[in-house]
Protein backbone atom coordinates (compact mmCIF):
# COMPACT_ATOMS: atom_id res chain seq x y z
CA UNK A 1 0.00 0.00 0.00
CA UNK A 2 3.10 2.26 0.53
CA UNK A 3 2.10 3.30 3.88
CA UNK A 4 5.29 5.65 4.45
CA UNK A 5 2.92 8.71 3.53
CA UNK A 6 0.30 7.75 6.18
CA UNK A 7 3.26 7.28 8.40
CA UNK A 8 4.47 11.19 7.37
CA UNK A 9 0.91 11.89 8.60
CA UNK A 10 0.07 10.10 11.04
CA UNK A 11 2.90 11.81 13.31
CA UNK A 12 1.18 15.02 14.07
CA UNK A 13 -1.75 14.57 11.87
CA UNK A 14 -5.01 16.46 11.17
CA UNK A 15 -8.38 14.36 10.98
CA UNK A 16 -8.28 15.31 7.44
CA UNK A 17 -4.64 13.38 6.70
CA UNK A 18 -5.38 10.31 9.01
CA UNK A 19 -8.79 10.15 6.46
CA UNK A 20 -6.46 10.03 3.79
CA UNK A 21 -4.62 7.47 5.33
CA UNK A 22 -6.91 5.06 3.79
CA UNK A 23 -6.48 6.02 0.42
CA UNK A 24 -9.51 7.93 -0.32
CA UNK A 25 -11.41 5.69 1.93
CA UNK A 26 -13.68 6.85 4.84
CA UNK A 27 -11.00 6.18 7.74
CA UNK A 28 -11.95 7.04 11.16
CA UNK A 29 -8.80 8.76 13.47
CA UNK A 30 -10.79 5.46 15.68
CA UNK A 31 -9.84 2.79 13.24
CA UNK A 32 -6.31 4.20 12.72
CA UNK A 33 -5.22 4.83 15.78
CA UNK A 34 -5.22 1.26 17.16
CA UNK A 35 -2.43 0.04 14.29
CA UNK A 36 -0.81 3.33 13.34
CA UNK A 37 -0.23 5.54 16.85
CA UNK A 38 0.48 2.69 19.70
CA UNK A 39 1.88 4.73 22.65
CA UNK A 40 5.81 5.27 22.58
CA UNK A 41 6.43 2.40 25.31
CA UNK A 42 4.95 -0.45 23.67
CA UNK A 43 6.90 -0.06 20.39
CA UNK A 44 9.19 -2.76 19.84
CA UNK A 45 12.78 -1.12 21.00
CA UNK A 46 14.90 -0.51 17.33
CA UNK A 47 18.48 -2.58 16.46
CA UNK A 48 18.57 0.08 13.87
CA UNK A 49 19.89 -0.46 11.14
CA UNK A 50 22.52 1.74 9.07
CA UNK A 51 21.78 5.08 7.15
CA UNK A 52 22.25 3.11 3.86
CA UNK A 53 20.37 0.00 4.82
CA UNK A 54 16.74 2.33 5.75
CA UNK A 55 16.59 4.00 2.52
CA UNK A 56 15.58 2.31 -0.50
CA UNK A 57 15.36 2.07 -4.21
CA UNK A 58 18.96 4.21 -4.06
CA UNK A 59 21.44 4.88 -6.89
CA UNK A 60 22.99 1.68 -8.06
CA UNK A 61 26.45 0.33 -7.50
CA UNK A 62 28.36 0.68 -11.13
CA UNK A 63 28.67 -2.96 -10.52
CA UNK A 64 24.67 -3.27 -10.64
CA UNK A 65 24.76 -1.91 -13.86
CA UNK A 66 26.78 -4.80 -15.17
CA UNK A 67 24.69 -7.99 -13.79
CA UNK A 68 21.06 -9.14 -14.67
CA UNK A 69 19.31 -10.93 -11.47
CA UNK A 70 18.32 -14.05 -12.74
CA UNK A 71 16.94 -15.72 -9.51
CA UNK A 72 17.23 -15.88 -5.73
CA UNK A 73 16.80 -19.11 -4.06
CA UNK A 74 15.74 -18.51 -0.20
CA UNK A 75 15.79 -20.79 2.54
CA UNK A 76 15.34 -19.19 5.71
CA UNK A 77 14.48 -20.70 9.17
CA UNK A 78 12.05 -18.96 11.44
CA UNK A 79 12.56 -19.14 14.64
CA UNK A 80 10.07 -17.45 17.01
CA UNK A 81 11.41 -18.24 20.32
CA UNK A 82 14.20 -15.73 19.92
CA UNK A 83 13.10 -13.76 17.06
CA UNK A 84 15.73 -14.56 15.07
CA UNK A 85 16.64 -16.36 11.94
CA UNK A 86 19.14 -18.22 10.22
CA UNK A 87 19.30 -18.55 6.31
CA UNK A 88 20.95 -19.31 3.03
CA UNK A 89 20.26 -17.04 0.15
CA UNK A 90 21.65 -18.38 -3.41
CA UNK A 91 21.68 -15.76 -6.02
CA UNK A 92 22.20 -16.36 -9.95
CA UNK A 93 23.70 -13.43 -11.95
CA UNK A 94 24.38 -12.73 -16.00
CA UNK A 95 27.22 -10.76 -16.25
CA UNK A 96 25.94 -7.84 -19.42
CA UNK A 97 29.10 -6.32 -19.45
CA UNK A 98 32.35 -7.27 -17.95
CA UNK A 99 32.29 -7.52 -14.19
CA UNK A 100 35.00 -8.17 -11.48
CA UNK A 101 32.69 -8.22 -8.53
CA UNK A 102 29.33 -8.68 -7.56
CA UNK A 103 27.32 -5.92 -5.23
CA UNK A 104 24.48 -6.58 -3.65
CA UNK A 105 22.46 -5.35 -0.14
CA UNK A 106 22.27 -7.01 3.60
CA UNK A 107 21.38 -5.36 6.70
CA UNK A 108 24.54 -5.25 8.80
CA UNK A 109 22.50 -6.48 11.88
CA UNK A 110 22.62 -10.04 10.17
CA UNK A 111 25.64 -12.13 10.91
CA UNK A 112 27.07 -13.21 7.24
CA UNK A 113 29.06 -16.79 8.07
CA UNK A 114 29.98 -17.68 4.87
CA UNK A 115 30.35 -16.52 1.46
CA UNK A 116 30.43 -18.70 -1.82
CA UNK A 117 31.18 -18.34 -5.30
CA UNK A 118 30.36 -21.05 -7.73
CA UNK A 119 31.42 -23.54 -5.18
CA UNK A 120 34.54 -21.33 -4.03
CA UNK A 121 34.62 -19.77 -0.45
CA UNK A 122 35.65 -16.40 -0.85
CA UNK A 123 37.09 -14.73 2.69
CA UNK A 124 35.70 -11.96 4.66
CA UNK A 125 38.00 -8.89 4.97
CA UNK A 126 40.94 -7.68 3.09
CA UNK A 127 40.50 -8.57 -1.08
CA UNK A 128 37.59 -10.96 0.44
CA UNK A 129 34.12 -9.64 1.00
CA UNK A 130 33.04 -6.88 3.03
CA UNK A 131 29.94 -5.27 4.04
CA UNK A 132 30.75 -2.27 5.77
CA UNK A 133 26.88 -0.42 5.41
CA UNK A 134 25.22 -2.63 4.46
CA UNK A 135 26.00 -2.81 0.58
CA UNK A 136 28.30 -6.26 -0.01
CA UNK A 137 30.58 -6.15 -2.36
CA UNK A 138 32.21 -10.08 -3.20
CA UNK A 139 35.40 -9.95 -5.70
CA UNK A 140 34.76 -12.08 -8.19
CA UNK A 141 37.36 -15.50 -8.78
CA UNK A 142 37.95 -13.92 -12.18
CA UNK A 143 36.38 -11.05 -14.17
CA UNK A 144 33.48 -12.13 -16.30
CA UNK A 145 32.57 -11.42 -20.39
CA UNK A 146 29.30 -10.20 -20.74
CA UNK A 147 27.04 -13.47 -21.22
CA UNK A 148 29.06 -15.71 -18.58
CA UNK A 149 27.21 -16.41 -15.17
CA UNK A 150 27.71 -16.84 -11.56
CA UNK A 151 26.37 -18.34 -8.71
CA UNK A 152 27.06 -16.30 -5.08
CA UNK A 153 25.71 -18.46 -1.87
CA UNK A 154 25.46 -15.98 1.11
CA UNK A 155 25.04 -18.16 4.86
CA UNK A 156 23.57 -15.33 7.43
CA UNK A 157 21.54 -15.11 10.87
CA UNK A 158 20.59 -13.53 13.56
CA UNK A 159 18.22 -10.98 14.55
CA UNK A 160 16.42 -8.45 12.29
CA UNK A 161 15.31 -5.49 12.47
CA UNK A 162 11.99 -5.18 14.49
CA UNK A 163 9.67 -3.02 12.76
CA UNK A 164 9.12 0.32 15.08
CA UNK A 165 5.17 0.73 13.22
CA UNK A 166 4.59 -1.54 10.90
CA UNK A 167 4.18 -1.20 8.15
CA UNK A 168 4.75 2.57 8.18
CA UNK A 169 7.88 1.83 9.64
CA UNK A 170 9.16 -1.42 8.63
CA UNK A 171 11.25 -4.79 9.49
CA UNK A 172 10.11 -7.82 11.12
CA UNK A 173 6.47 -8.16 13.12
CA UNK A 174 7.13 -10.54 16.08
CA UNK A 175 3.38 -10.77 17.19
CA UNK A 176 0.82 -13.72 18.82
CA UNK A 177 -2.48 -14.34 18.60
CA UNK A 178 -4.92 -14.11 21.70
CA UNK A 179 -4.00 -17.46 23.05
CA UNK A 180 0.17 -16.79 22.35
CA UNK A 181 0.86 -18.77 19.41
CA UNK A 182 3.45 -16.86 17.52
CA UNK A 183 1.84 -14.76 14.35
CA UNK A 184 5.31 -13.24 12.72
CA UNK A 185 4.79 -11.06 9.40
CA UNK A 186 7.63 -8.47 7.41
CA UNK A 187 6.82 -5.27 5.84
CA UNK A 188 9.70 -3.77 4.51
CA UNK A 189 8.73 -1.39 1.60
CA UNK A 190 9.85 1.93 3.36
CA UNK A 191 13.34 0.15 3.84
CA UNK A 192 13.67 -2.49 1.08
CA UNK A 193 14.32 -6.02 0.87
CA UNK A 194 17.62 -5.99 1.87
CA UNK A 195 16.36 -6.00 5.68
CA UNK A 196 16.01 -10.03 5.34
CA UNK A 197 17.67 -11.29 2.45
CA UNK A 198 20.41 -10.11 -0.05
CA UNK A 199 19.16 -8.16 -2.72
CA UNK A 200 19.90 -5.50 -5.08
CA UNK A 201 17.43 -2.90 -3.25
CA UNK A 202 16.24 -1.07 -6.47
CA UNK A 203 12.79 -1.16 -8.16
CA UNK A 204 14.70 -1.72 -11.36
CA UNK A 205 16.77 -4.72 -10.29
CA UNK A 206 13.80 -7.50 -9.57
CA UNK A 207 15.29 -11.08 -10.15
CA UNK A 208 13.26 -13.22 -12.74
CA UNK A 209 12.63 -15.83 -10.32
CA UNK A 210 12.78 -16.23 -6.04
CA UNK A 211 12.41 -19.62 -4.84
CA UNK A 212 11.42 -19.73 -1.53
CA UNK A 213 11.78 -22.53 1.70
CA UNK A 214 10.56 -21.22 4.87
CA UNK A 215 11.68 -23.40 7.54
CA UNK A 216 8.60 -22.69 10.42
CA UNK A 217 7.69 -24.86 13.87
CA UNK A 218 5.85 -27.18 12.44
CA UNK A 219 2.08 -26.01 14.19
CA UNK A 220 2.45 -22.86 11.99
CA UNK A 221 1.85 -21.96 8.55
CA UNK A 222 4.00 -20.26 5.96
CA UNK A 223 1.70 -18.62 2.85
CA UNK A 224 3.75 -16.77 0.62
CA UNK A 225 4.83 -15.25 -3.15
CA UNK A 226 4.02 -17.41 -6.07
CA UNK A 227 3.11 -20.87 -6.57
CA UNK A 228 2.81 -23.47 -3.89
CA UNK A 229 5.75 -25.99 -4.15
CA UNK A 230 4.17 -28.00 -1.22
CA UNK A 231 5.75 -28.96 1.89
CA UNK A 232 8.45 -30.83 3.39
CA UNK A 233 7.94 -31.99 7.71
CA UNK A 234 11.13 -32.90 8.88
CA UNK A 235 9.70 -35.01 11.80
CA UNK A 236 11.46 -33.15 14.60
CA UNK A 237 8.90 -30.33 15.04
CA UNK A 238 10.37 -28.06 11.89
CA UNK A 239 8.39 -27.75 8.39
CA UNK A 240 9.27 -26.30 5.33
CA UNK A 241 7.02 -24.58 2.78
CA UNK A 242 8.30 -23.97 -0.52
CA UNK A 243 6.75 -21.58 -2.91
CA UNK A 244 8.28 -19.73 -6.29
CA UNK A 245 7.66 -16.85 -7.60
CA UNK A 246 8.35 -15.01 -11.27
CA UNK A 247 9.41 -11.32 -11.35
CA UNK A 248 8.26 -9.99 -8.28
CA UNK A 249 9.18 -6.65 -6.77
CA UNK A 250 11.57 -7.30 -4.16
CA UNK A 251 9.95 -5.54 -1.26
CA UNK A 252 7.05 -7.67 -2.18
CA UNK A 253 9.27 -10.56 -1.27
CA UNK A 254 7.11 -11.56 2.20
CA UNK A 255 7.17 -14.13 5.25
CA UNK A 256 3.94 -14.72 6.94
CA UNK A 257 3.71 -16.88 9.42
CA UNK A 258 1.00 -17.85 11.88
CA UNK A 259 -1.57 -20.39 13.08
CA UNK A 260 -3.38 -20.12 9.43
CA UNK A 261 -6.25 -21.65 7.59
CA UNK A 262 -6.77 -21.54 4.30
CA UNK A 263 -10.17 -20.82 2.35
CA UNK A 264 -9.73 -21.51 -1.42
CA UNK A 265 -11.37 -21.38 -4.63
CA UNK A 266 -11.29 -21.45 -8.01
CA UNK A 267 -12.15 -17.82 -9.89
CA UNK A 268 -12.86 -18.57 -13.77
CA UNK A 269 -12.04 -15.20 -15.55
CA UNK A 270 -13.77 -13.94 -18.34
CA UNK A 271 -10.73 -14.36 -20.29
CA UNK A 272 -10.67 -18.42 -20.21
CA UNK A 273 -8.06 -18.89 -17.28
CA UNK A 274 -8.61 -20.56 -13.93
CA UNK A 275 -7.08 -18.61 -11.02
CA UNK A 276 -6.68 -19.84 -8.20
CA UNK A 277 -7.79 -17.81 -5.06
CA UNK A 278 -6.56 -18.33 -1.94
CA UNK A 279 -7.39 -16.43 2.27
CA UNK A 280 -4.80 -17.70 4.61
CA UNK A 281 -7.23 -16.57 7.96
CA UNK A 282 -6.40 -16.86 11.52
CA UNK A 283 -7.76 -20.46 12.89
CA UNK A 284 -9.79 -17.83 15.90
CA UNK A 285 -10.92 -15.86 13.18
CA UNK A 286 -14.72 -15.74 12.89
CA UNK A 287 -15.92 -18.08 10.60
CA UNK A 288 -19.07 -15.38 8.91
CA UNK A 289 -16.27 -12.48 8.83
CA UNK A 290 -14.09 -14.77 6.96
CA UNK A 291 -16.21 -15.88 4.85
CA UNK A 292 -17.70 -12.39 3.52
CA UNK A 293 -14.49 -11.45 3.26
CA UNK A 294 -13.54 -14.18 0.63
CA UNK A 295 -16.63 -13.62 -0.75
CA UNK A 296 -15.49 -10.17 -2.46
CA UNK A 297 -12.80 -11.57 -3.80
CA UNK A 298 -13.98 -12.82 -7.64
CA UNK A 299 -16.29 -9.41 -7.76
CA UNK A 300 -12.72 -7.44 -7.34
CA UNK A 301 -11.23 -9.64 -9.63
CA UNK A 302 -13.79 -9.52 -12.40
CA UNK A 303 -13.84 -5.58 -11.94
CA UNK A 304 -10.13 -5.62 -12.12
CA UNK A 305 -10.28 -7.76 -14.84
CA UNK A 306 -13.09 -5.84 -17.05
CA UNK A 307 -11.69 -2.25 -16.55
CA UNK A 308 -8.00 -3.34 -16.90
CA UNK A 309 -7.14 -6.41 -18.42
CA UNK A 310 -6.37 -9.83 -17.15
CA UNK A 311 -5.00 -10.51 -13.69
CA UNK A 312 -1.15 -10.58 -14.23
CA UNK A 313 -0.29 -13.37 -11.70
CA UNK A 314 -3.24 -16.21 -12.76
CA UNK A 315 -0.58 -18.61 -13.31
CA UNK A 316 0.34 -18.37 -9.86
CA UNK A 317 -2.15 -17.13 -7.32
CA UNK A 318 -4.72 -14.16 -5.92
CA UNK A 319 -3.66 -14.95 -2.06
CA UNK A 320 -3.95 -12.54 1.19
CA UNK A 321 -2.85 -13.55 4.31
CA UNK A 322 -4.06 -12.25 7.88
CA UNK A 323 -1.30 -10.19 9.00
CA UNK A 324 -0.51 -8.47 12.48
CA UNK A 325 -0.12 -5.07 10.41
CA UNK A 326 -2.73 -3.21 8.56
CA UNK A 327 -1.26 -4.19 5.10
CA UNK A 328 1.21 -4.27 2.14
CA UNK A 329 0.64 -5.13 -1.27
CA UNK A 330 2.90 -8.19 -1.22
CA UNK A 331 2.89 -9.65 -5.03
CA UNK A 332 0.25 -12.80 -4.93
CA UNK A 333 -0.16 -12.45 -0.75
CA UNK A 334 -1.41 -9.31 -0.15
CA UNK A 335 -1.06 -8.62 3.61
CA UNK A 336 -5.00 -7.93 5.08
CA UNK A 337 -4.85 -6.82 8.66
CA UNK A 338 -8.13 -4.77 8.48
CA UNK A 339 -10.15 -6.30 10.84
CA UNK A 340 -12.76 -6.82 8.76
CA UNK A 341 -13.92 -3.34 9.58
CA UNK A 342 -16.97 -2.41 8.13
CA UNK A 343 -17.44 1.07 6.59
CA UNK A 344 -21.26 0.93 5.08
CA UNK A 345 -19.44 1.48 1.42
CA UNK A 346 -20.14 -2.27 1.28
CA UNK A 347 -17.08 -3.10 0.42
CA UNK A 348 -13.37 -3.93 2.19
CA UNK A 349 -11.48 -0.39 1.05
CA UNK A 350 -8.14 -2.09 1.98
CA UNK A 351 -8.33 -5.58 0.16
CA UNK A 352 -9.47 -3.85 -2.58
CA UNK A 353 -6.61 -1.12 -2.89
CA UNK A 354 -3.76 -4.00 -2.37
CA UNK A 355 -5.32 -5.88 -4.88
CA UNK A 356 -5.23 -2.22 -6.94
CA UNK A 357 -1.40 -2.71 -6.88
CA UNK A 358 -1.44 -6.35 -8.46
CA UNK A 359 -1.79 -4.49 -11.85
CA UNK A 360 -0.57 -0.84 -10.76
CA UNK A 361 2.69 -1.63 -9.00
CA UNK A 362 3.46 -5.55 -9.51
CA UNK A 363 2.80 -5.88 -13.25
CA UNK A 364 3.48 -2.49 -14.03
CA UNK A 365 6.19 -0.49 -12.03
CA UNK A 366 7.59 2.75 -11.70
CA UNK A 367 10.88 3.38 -13.34
CA UNK A 368 11.53 6.10 -10.58
CA UNK A 369 9.98 7.14 -7.16
CA UNK A 370 8.75 10.52 -8.66
CA UNK A 371 6.54 8.28 -11.17
CA UNK A 372 4.70 6.51 -8.11
CA UNK A 373 1.22 8.18 -8.34
CA UNK A 374 1.17 5.72 -11.14
CA UNK A 375 0.94 3.15 -8.29
CA UNK A 376 -0.80 5.08 -6.13
CA UNK A 377 -3.26 7.50 -7.97
CA UNK A 378 -4.07 5.29 -10.47
CA UNK A 379 -4.51 2.35 -8.31
CA UNK A 380 -6.61 4.89 -6.10
CA UNK A 381 -9.03 6.26 -8.35
CA UNK A 382 -9.79 2.30 -8.48
CA UNK A 383 -11.79 2.95 -5.37
CA UNK A 384 -14.57 5.48 -6.66
CA UNK A 385 -14.59 3.47 -10.02
CA UNK A 386 -15.55 0.25 -7.84
CA UNK A 387 -18.19 1.67 -6.51
CA UNK A 388 -19.50 3.53 -9.22
CA UNK A 389 -19.26 -0.85 -10.69
CA UNK A 390 -20.85 -2.13 -7.43
CA UNK A 391 -22.94 0.86 -5.96
CA UNK A 392 -23.52 3.23 -8.69
CA UNK A 393 -23.04 6.69 -9.16
CA UNK A 394 -23.74 8.77 -6.29
CA UNK A 395 -21.17 6.71 -3.86
CA UNK A 396 -18.60 7.04 -6.40
CA UNK A 397 -18.95 10.73 -6.57
CA UNK A 398 -18.55 10.79 -2.50
CA UNK A 399 -15.66 8.64 -2.52
CA UNK A 400 -14.35 11.63 -4.65
CA UNK A 401 -15.71 13.90 -2.55
CA UNK A 402 -13.84 12.27 -0.05
CA UNK A 403 -10.43 12.33 -2.19
CA UNK A 404 -10.94 16.35 -2.96
CA UNK A 405 -11.23 17.41 0.51
CA UNK A 406 -8.07 15.70 1.94
CA UNK A 407 -5.87 17.71 -0.53
CA UNK A 408 -2.76 19.30 0.51
CA UNK A 409 -1.34 20.75 -2.78
CA UNK A 410 1.66 21.36 -1.17
CA UNK A 411 4.20 19.82 -3.69
CA UNK A 412 4.12 18.79 -6.71
CA UNK A 413 2.87 15.20 -8.24
CA UNK A 414 5.64 15.00 -10.17
CA UNK A 415 8.83 16.91 -9.95
CA UNK A 416 10.28 15.92 -13.61
CA UNK A 417 13.81 14.98 -11.79
CA UNK A 418 14.50 11.34 -9.71
CA UNK A 419 13.66 10.51 -6.74
CA UNK A 420 14.00 8.49 -3.84
CA UNK A 421 11.00 6.79 -1.87
CA UNK A 422 11.19 9.14 0.49
CA UNK A 423 11.37 12.01 -1.18
CA UNK A 424 7.75 11.55 -2.64
CA UNK A 425 6.03 9.97 0.53
CA UNK A 426 7.24 12.27 2.95
CA UNK A 427 4.95 15.19 3.10
CA UNK A 428 7.18 17.72 4.48
CA UNK A 429 9.46 17.33 1.36
CA UNK A 430 7.13 15.68 -1.37
CA UNK A 431 3.81 15.07 -2.64
CA UNK A 432 2.91 12.43 0.70
CA UNK A 433 -0.69 11.19 0.27
CA UNK A 434 -1.52 13.68 -2.63
CA UNK A 435 0.34 10.30 -4.51
CA UNK A 436 -2.98 9.01 -3.46
CA UNK A 437 -5.83 11.80 -4.02
CA UNK A 438 -4.60 14.14 -6.27
CA UNK A 439 -3.50 11.30 -8.39
CA UNK A 440 -7.40 9.87 -8.32
CA UNK A 441 -8.57 12.77 -8.93
CA UNK A 442 -6.30 13.67 -11.65
CA UNK A 443 -7.25 10.17 -13.69
CA UNK A 444 -11.06 11.45 -13.09
CA UNK A 445 -10.20 14.52 -14.59
CA UNK A 446 -8.29 12.56 -17.45
CA UNK A 447 -11.55 10.39 -18.08
CA UNK A 448 -13.58 13.16 -17.52
CA UNK A 449 -11.91 15.14 -20.47
CA UNK A 450 -10.79 12.14 -23.48
CA UNK A 451 -13.67 9.92 -22.66
CA UNK A 452 -13.62 6.21 -21.13
CA UNK A 453 -12.48 4.60 -24.49
CA UNK A 454 -9.45 6.56 -24.49
CA UNK A 455 -8.78 6.57 -21.14
CA UNK A 456 -9.30 2.91 -20.23
CA UNK A 457 -7.16 1.93 -23.07
CA UNK A 458 -4.18 4.24 -21.89
CA UNK A 459 -4.47 2.27 -18.68
CA UNK A 460 -4.29 -0.72 -20.56
CA UNK A 461 -1.57 -0.05 -22.72
CA UNK A 462 0.44 1.54 -19.65
CA UNK A 463 -0.15 -1.87 -17.31
CA UNK A 464 0.53 -4.19 -20.58
CA UNK A 465 2.29 -2.53 -22.85
CA UNK A 466 -0.05 -3.78 -25.54
CA UNK A 467 -3.68 -2.83 -25.69
CA UNK A 468 -5.35 -6.08 -25.75
CA UNK A 469 -3.58 -8.29 -23.35
CA UNK A 470 -4.19 -12.03 -22.92
CA UNK A 471 -2.95 -14.48 -19.88
CA UNK A 472 0.31 -15.54 -20.50
CA UNK A 473 0.78 -13.37 -23.44
CA UNK A 474 2.50 -10.56 -21.05
CA UNK A 475 5.52 -9.84 -18.68
CA UNK A 476 6.20 -7.49 -15.63
CA UNK A 477 7.04 -4.39 -17.18
CA UNK A 478 8.33 -0.55 -16.10
CA UNK A 479 6.10 2.76 -16.87
CA UNK A 480 7.05 6.12 -16.84
CA UNK A 481 4.95 9.56 -16.49
CA UNK A 482 6.28 10.46 -19.80
CA UNK A 483 5.45 7.39 -21.38
CA UNK A 484 1.61 6.92 -20.06
CA UNK A 485 1.47 11.03 -21.45
CA UNK A 486 2.68 9.48 -24.70
CA UNK A 487 0.42 6.77 -24.82
CA UNK A 488 -2.62 8.78 -23.58
CA UNK A 489 -1.75 11.51 -26.31
CA UNK A 490 -2.50 8.53 -29.09
CA UNK A 491 -5.54 7.42 -27.81
CA UNK A 492 -7.00 10.65 -27.20
CA UNK A 493 -5.32 11.58 -30.79
CA UNK A 494 -4.07 14.86 -29.32
CA UNK A 495 -1.64 16.52 -27.49
CA UNK A 496 -2.44 16.60 -23.97
CA UNK A 497 0.88 17.66 -22.61
CA UNK A 498 -0.28 21.08 -21.41
CA UNK A 499 -2.96 18.71 -18.95
CA UNK A 500 -0.14 16.85 -17.09
CA UNK A 501 1.82 19.72 -16.98
CA UNK A 502 -1.01 21.55 -15.29
CA UNK A 503 -1.40 18.90 -12.97
CA UNK A 504 1.18 16.91 -12.37
CA UNK A 505 4.02 18.78 -12.14
CA UNK A 506 2.41 22.17 -10.25
CA UNK A 507 1.81 21.76 -6.27
CA UNK A 508 -1.13 24.81 -6.92
CA UNK A 509 -4.32 23.45 -8.50
CA UNK A 510 -5.84 24.89 -11.43
CA UNK A 511 -7.36 28.33 -10.63
CA UNK A 512 -10.58 28.87 -12.54
CA UNK A 513 -11.32 32.74 -12.44
CA UNK A 514 -14.75 33.81 -13.65
CA UNK A 515 -16.31 37.56 -14.35
CA UNK A 516 -19.56 37.99 -15.01
CA UNK A 517 -20.75 41.84 -16.06
CA UNK A 518 -22.54 42.93 -19.00
CA UNK A 519 -24.68 40.03 -19.87
CA UNK A 520 -21.11 37.66 -20.58
CA UNK A 521 -19.84 35.19 -18.56
CA UNK A 522 -15.52 35.16 -18.83
CA UNK A 523 -13.64 32.55 -17.49
CA UNK A 524 -9.70 32.27 -17.18
CA UNK A 525 -7.59 29.54 -16.40
CA UNK A 526 -4.79 30.61 -14.08
CA UNK A 527 -1.51 27.28 -13.54
CA UNK A 528 1.10 27.13 -11.20
CA UNK A 529 3.63 28.31 -13.71
CA UNK A 530 1.20 30.64 -15.57
CA UNK A 531 1.33 28.34 -18.81
CA UNK A 532 -1.60 27.84 -21.14
CA UNK A 533 -4.75 24.99 -19.91
CA UNK A 534 -7.09 25.08 -22.17
CA UNK A 535 -9.31 22.64 -20.23
CA UNK A 536 -12.99 23.13 -21.45
CA UNK A 537 -15.76 23.68 -19.08
CA UNK A 538 -19.36 22.55 -18.77
CA UNK A 539 -21.75 25.68 -17.52
CA UNK A 540 -25.05 25.36 -16.78
CA UNK A 541 -26.99 28.54 -17.18
CA UNK A 542 -31.18 28.37 -15.36
CA UNK A 543 -30.73 24.56 -16.09
CA UNK A 544 -29.57 24.58 -19.48
CA UNK A 545 -26.09 23.11 -19.95
CA UNK A 546 -23.33 24.32 -22.43
CA UNK A 547 -19.96 23.44 -22.63
CA UNK A 548 -17.25 26.41 -23.17
CA UNK A 549 -14.12 25.52 -25.22
CA UNK A 550 -11.70 27.66 -23.63
CA UNK A 551 -9.50 27.95 -26.34
CA UNK A 552 -5.84 29.71 -25.10
CA UNK A 553 -7.14 29.01 -21.82
CA UNK A 554 -10.02 31.78 -21.65
CA UNK A 555 -13.68 31.68 -22.89
CA UNK A 556 -17.11 33.73 -22.83
CA UNK A 557 -20.30 32.77 -22.77
CA UNK A 558 -23.47 34.97 -22.31
CA UNK A 559 -25.84 34.99 -19.71
CA UNK A 560 -28.69 36.38 -19.41
CA UNK A 561 -29.20 38.83 -16.32
CA UNK A 562 -30.41 37.05 -13.17
CA UNK A 563 -30.04 33.45 -14.44
CA UNK A 564 -28.35 30.98 -12.35
CA UNK A 565 -25.00 30.04 -12.93
CA UNK A 566 -23.69 26.68 -12.15
CA UNK A 567 -19.89 25.79 -13.35
CA UNK A 568 -18.94 22.18 -13.96
CA UNK A 569 -22.09 21.01 -12.34
CA UNK A 570 -21.02 17.30 -12.73
CA UNK A 571 -17.54 17.95 -11.04
CA UNK A 572 -15.64 16.77 -13.87
CA UNK A 573 -12.64 19.14 -13.56
CA UNK A 574 -9.88 18.68 -11.20
CA UNK A 575 -9.73 22.57 -9.45
CA UNK A 576 -8.98 25.02 -6.93
CA UNK A 577 -11.81 25.64 -4.60
CA UNK A 578 -12.24 28.32 -2.11
CA UNK A 579 -14.89 27.14 0.12
CA UNK A 580 -12.58 23.80 0.71
CA UNK A 581 -9.52 25.90 1.22
CA UNK A 582 -11.22 27.70 4.09
CA UNK A 583 -12.40 24.52 5.25
CA UNK A 584 -9.05 23.52 5.34
CA UNK A 585 -7.89 26.64 6.83
CA UNK A 586 -10.41 26.52 9.99
CA UNK A 587 -9.14 23.12 11.02
CA UNK A 588 -11.15 20.77 8.75
CA UNK A 589 -13.67 20.01 11.48
CA UNK A 590 -15.85 17.21 10.57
Amino acid sequence: MSFKACRAALTGASMLALAACGAGSAVTETEIVPVAREPAATLAPVRESTAFTLGTDQPRAPEQFAMRFDRADLSIRVLPETKTIDAVAVLDFTATAPLAALVVELDTLLTVSSVHIDGREVPAGGDGWSNPEGRMTIPLPRPLAAGEIVSARIAYAGAPRVAPNAPWDGGFVWATTADGTPWIATAVQPEGCDLFWPCIDHPLAEPKRVDLHITVPSNLSAPSNGRFQGTVDHGDGWTTWNWSAANPNTYAIALNIGPYDEVRADYRSRFGNVIPMSYWHLRSDDPDKVAGLFAQFAPMLDFYESTIGPYPFGDEKMGVVATPHLGMEHQTINAYGNAYRLDGKGYDWLLHHELAHEWFGNQMTNRNSDDMWLHEGLGSYMQPLYLRWLRGERLMQAELQEQRRALINRFPIVSGTERSEDEVYQSDIGPGLDLYNKGSLIAHSLRMLIGDEAFFRSLTRLVYGVAGARPGEFTTRYGTTDEFLAIVNEEAGRDLTWFFHGYLYQAALPDLRQVRENGVLALEWVTGDGEVFPMPVEVEIDGRRQTVAMTGGRGEIAVPIGAHVLIDPDDKVLRRLEFIEAWQAAGSPN
